[in-house]
Order: structure tokens, then sequence, then C-alpha cells
């Protein structure tokens, strides 16, 4: 096991060694627009996860996949050459689904904006359904000696 400092600048270096080799080396016309968003490396160094996105169709997506899929062998002999490290860690490529999350996010965020801006409509004009002040008023008693 080696420290979460080490790994995470090997994981560092694994993103840009996959990005550089999906702009520069792979060729496979079924990839398309891909971004490297992230990597990240077990404790052992064994197995490390490579986020992307890709811009683009459901179609497209699935072939940008099976392009990666078919390009790991090529990315991971380049990954363990640069790193220099003992074993080469196994590569998996994971699509990144953090734009379409936030996109929903925004979308809901969106919605409840509009519902609030209708219910303080609704509610501008709006009386209490009881007495004006809901709160009792302590008595004032009259002087007692009268």
């Amino acid at each position: 096991m080696v420290d979460a400092a080490r790994a995470r600048k090997i994981a560092d270096r694994i993103q840009r060694i996959v990005a550089e080799m999906l702009d520069r080396r792979i060729k496979d016309p079924r990839l398309g627009f891909v971004t490297v968003t992230d990597a990240r490396i077990t404790a052992d160094l064994r197995d490390a996860k490579v986020y992307y996105t890709v811009f683009g169709t459901p179609e497209e997506k699935a072939a940008s996949a099976a392009a990666l899929e078919s390009a790991k062998g090529v990315i991971r002999t380049e990954v363990g050459r640069q790193t220099g490290i003992r074993h080469t860690p196994s590569l998996t490529f994971v699509l990144d689904e953090v734009q379409e999350n936030a996109q929903h996010i925004e979308e809901l965020l969106l919605k409840a904006r509009e519902s609030d801006e209708e219910l303080a409509k609704r509610a501008s004009g709006a009386k209490p359904a009881g007495e004006a002040d809901p709160y009792r008023v302590p008595r004032e008693y009259e002087d007692e000696d009268e």
C-alpha cells in the first residue's frame, strides 16, 4: 500500500497520459469528442478508473466507449512506460455523468423557483384566516379599589 498523496499523483499522471493518448495517438473513427475528467487509482496501485465525458447522442457515446475498450491495451502500455511503476495498473473507462446530473439539478432548481414565484403571487393579496393578530394579549385589569 502506498500513501494517498502518491496515489493521487499517479492518478493525475494517468489522467494526463490518457488524455494525451486520446488526443494524439488513438485514431479510431468511432472515438467522438472525449474529455478525460478524472482518474482514480486503488491504494495498491493495481486498478485505475478513468472517468470521461462524450458529447453527442447515445449512439455516439456507445461507439466512443467501444473505441476506448479496443484501445485499452495500447493506452495501458503507454501508462506503464511513462509512469515507471512496477506493476502497470489495469484501466477501466467509466462514463462520467456529472454533466447530466448537473443539468438535471438545474432543471429541478428552475422548477422550484417557478413554483416559489407562483406561490408568492398567490400569497400577495391573501388575508389571515382568523383575527389579524392571532396572539393573545394580556388583559389590563382595572383597579380593584374602585
